[in-house]
């Protein structure tokens, strides 16, 4: 057996377990991504870098489908957009909760653990490789705290007195 036909059976076998298909990852991806725009938290993070939300979501549910479905259809370097990005412990926590609730929202309870999974492991991976970009080490079960004033946080989530920037 080939590595391509190796790649399908693994792809065959989710897709029979999950009932994961392309429809399923574009419906999540846009829920998800609809809720990011709008949340308080990560919506500001997401406008200062997305210029072109069509093109990010075919990239998203290329990536997705890569990630969920092992198809191979994402070829990018999320690590590298993701390492400049003001965010620490509570965005990765925040992204993490919404994209949870929105994959039990919209998907059957195996895909949505299948998703979940995944996901957990794409942000503890970014959350290690923001930490080293930026000088901290993270021994297992540490997390990585930033500075308020590193980080992007909505005003209502800021300690009372402080100001942004501090």
């Amino acid at each position: 057996m080939t590595a391509a036909e190796r790649r399908e059976a693994v792809t065959n076998r989710i897709i029979e377990e999950t009932g994961i298909d392309e429809a399923m990852i574009e419906r999540l991806v846009q829920a998800f991504y609809g809720k990011v725009r709008q949340d308080p938290v990560l919506g500001p993070v997401f406008e200062a870098q997305v210029k072109d939300w069509d093109l990010h979501l075919q990239r998203m549910c290329a990536f997705w489908s890569s990630v969920a479905l092992l198809t191979g259809r994402y070829h990018g370097r999320p690590m590298e957009k993701h390492l400049n990005l003001p965010v620490d412990h509570r965005h990765f926590d925040h992204w993490l909760a919404l994209f949870r609730e929105t994959a039990n929202e919209v998907c059957p309870p195996a895909a949505a653990h299948h998703f979940v999974e995944r996901a957990e492991r794409i942000a503890e991976s970014l959350e290690l490789g923001i930490a080293g970009f930026h000088g901290h080490v993270l021994m297992k079960g540490e997390r990585l705290q930033r500075p308020d004033s590193e980080v992007h946080l909505p005003e209502t989530s800021r300690p009372e007195g402080v100001e942004v920037g501090e």
